[in-house]
């Protein structure tokens, strides 16, 4: 864990460095000195970018919630069963490769302006990489392990709980790392209408008052974000799913 914090901190202070050269070469207002942007640091928790912070986590937080909670049941079963997999599949398969955000405007006339059109447009970006994580995953657990559960007189809820489930967590979790790079991706875009809260409405409310300083706080936070959530999602795995790592 060690070594990830002390890649994630090196990579920190090269960006920085760049950040620094590249506002010195270029010399504009549209790209602030790094050390300016962070000595306005007070002004701008003062001004309440915390806020902003909680509210993208609840819309992220649920997106992804709902989306395992949905997407896993699915994946499952169409592992499980050829005739749901039959139904589901062409719809899935159509459904994938739709842009979910070009939905939002549905989205918003049919669920309104609030946090509910939001979390929907998440959910349907993350459920389908869900779904196919879980399905695959169960897809290459070896036949001869249920065989043998099987033979001994175990029950299917046996077999799912101690054998199906640890299973396909490593890459359950790896799918939620996925899903929340993703989820931090849309927020930009969720969160630009009908809503004056959430780091992605901070930056582009920064932006298009040309507060410069502002802006770049923001997008410095939505990146710290997104480094302690993909390092909290580290430390669950290795928690979590100690078997994978006495595997390798």
């Amino acid at each position: 864990m060690m070594k990830k914090i002390k890649g994630f901190l090196c990579g920190f202070i090269a960006i920085n460095i760049l950040w620094f050269i590249a506002s010195i070469l270029l010399n504009t207002r549209a790209l602030p000195n790094p050390i300016i942007v962070y000595k306005s640091f007070n002004i701008v928790i003062h001004k309440g970018i915390l806020s902003h912070v909680a509210i993208s986590l609840y819309r992220i937080f649920a997106g992804v919630g709902i989306s395992l909670l949905i997407g896993i049941p699915i994946g499952y079963f169409m592992a499980k069963s050829k005739v749901v997999a039959n139904i589901l599949h062409p719809i899935i398969y159509f459904s994938y490769s739709i842009p979910k955000t070009a939905l939002l405007p549905i989205a918003m006339l049919l669920l309104g302006l609030g946090d509910t059109s939001k979390v929907l447009i998440m959910f349907l970006t993350m459920v389908f990489q869900v779904i196919i994580t879980t399905r695959d995953a169960i897809f290459y657990i070896p036949e001869s392990i249920y065989h043998v559960g099987k033979s001994t007189g175990k029950s299917e809820w046996f077999l799912l709980r101690y054998v199906t489930f640890p299973a396909i967590l490593p890459e359950i979790f790896t799918g939620i790392r996925i899903n929340l790079g993703t989820a931090l991706a849309i927020l930009l875009i969720v969160e630009a209408y009908g809503t004056r809260l959430g780091i992605g409405y901070y930056i582009l409310d920064s932006w298009s008052r040309m507060n410069y300083n502002e802006m770049y706080a923001g997008i410095i936070v939505i990146s710290l974000l997104g480094a302690i959530l993909f390092l909290c999602m580290d430390i669950l795995i290795e928690k979590i799913c100690k078997w994978k790592k006495q595997v390798q």
